[in-house]
């Protein structure tokens, strides 16, 4: 067995690497050829912990697997470590032995950011100028970085819960040449042509009164019942597009506008449909389109594949006996 400790993470997988192994999986789970088990999320009833298991299995590009770990808020002011901790564990399709164990951390981080990534590239604008930022805290900063990458953004404005956090994405912006202005919801969402949502929130900061005609929103924060970003009418007035339908309907952003009567599942469309081509994406400047990322186990078996592979042809694995 191979262990790929975090410490290696970064010097192993870029953002360009992540985005393709998000974009591959993507379109293999929309060819039904790679499938997600069902989520495992718990609150530990100890430190307001979520914890829970993604899992699934991945046929064309031969991963197995799961992602352990969760969410616990008090780490970094009690700890000094990031909020969200987890492991990724590879296992051989052919046999079921353990086959690597890899540090999920920043795995997740940029996971995370490509998708979202995946679905400006193939949903937002080409003439797109502005991106609207809701949320400031610790995968804020991977989403802007992913972000500016697919479309030539002129400036960033941003919105958070807690303001005094919006200096520290700014600073961001600023190492990517952008212009960088803190304003309020209504204004961002009159402004922008992209928003990113990526808060923890259980309800909803962005109304659907604020969001303008031909705007696309990557909508990433919700994993969990009861989370809410963004008021349910929203996706009413939206195309709908998804990692997996079966978790943007129970976990996602979709739980409020399906409980309601506003959509129902059939009408959300997962993106690996728009990559592989047998979904033509955005059909208008005027369409606003949403992507409920929910994060998919197979999503990080991609990245941790990825991570394994570099790791072993440049020697930083750890070999283990099993």
């Amino acid at each position: 067995m191979l262990i790929v400790p975090e410490r290696e993470i970064a010097g192993l997988v870029t953002p360009e690497a992540a985005f393709e192994a998000v974009e591959a999986v993507f379109a293999a789970m929309a060819s039904g050829t790679a499938w997600n088990f069902p989520v495992v999320r718990e609150a530990l009833g100890h430190a307001d912990a979520l914890y829970g298991f993604k899992g699934g299995f991945d046929r064309a590009g031969m991963a197995l697997g799961l992602k352990a770990g969760g969410y616990w808020p008090r780490n970094l002011e009690t700890h000094g470590i990031i909020n969200h901790q987890s492991t990724v564990f590879l296992f051989d399709p052919d046999t079921g032995r353990l086959d690597a164990m890899v540090g999920g951390n920043l795995l997740t981080a940029l996971r995370t950011a490509a998708a979202s990534a995946v679905s400006i590239r193939h949903l937002a604008r080409q003439d797109a100028k502005v991106l609207g930022m809701v949320g400031a805290g610790h995968q804020s900063h991977f989403q802007l970085r992913a972000a500016v990458r697919q479309r030539s953004f002129e400036r960033v404005v941003a919105w958070n819960y807690h303001p005094e956090m919006l200096p520290k994405l700014g600073e961001t912006a600023a190492e990517l040449g952008l212009p960088f202005e803190a304003v309020p919801l209504e204004r961002l969402g009159a402004e922008a042509d992209v928003i990113i949502t990526i808060t923890s929130a259980f309800a909803p900061s962005l109304m659907a009164a604020h969001v303008r005609p031909g705007t696309h929103l990557a909508c990433m924060g919700t994993d969990t019942k009861g989370k809410q970003e963004v008021e349910a009418e929203l996706l009413a007035r939206a195309t709908v597009f998804c990692d997996e339908i079966a978790q943007s309907v129970t976990i996602g952003e979709a739980q409020h506008a399906v409980a309601a009567g506003l959509i129902a599942a059939a009408d959300i469309i997962p993106i690996g449909a728009v990559v592989n081509g047998t979904h033509p994406g955005r059909s208008s400047a005027d369409e606003i389109t949403l992507f409920d990322g929910t994060g998919v186990g197979l999503q990080d078996l991609a990245v941790a594949k990825a991570a394994v592979d570099l790791a072993r042809a440049r020697g930083v694995a750890i070999e283990v006996a099993v």
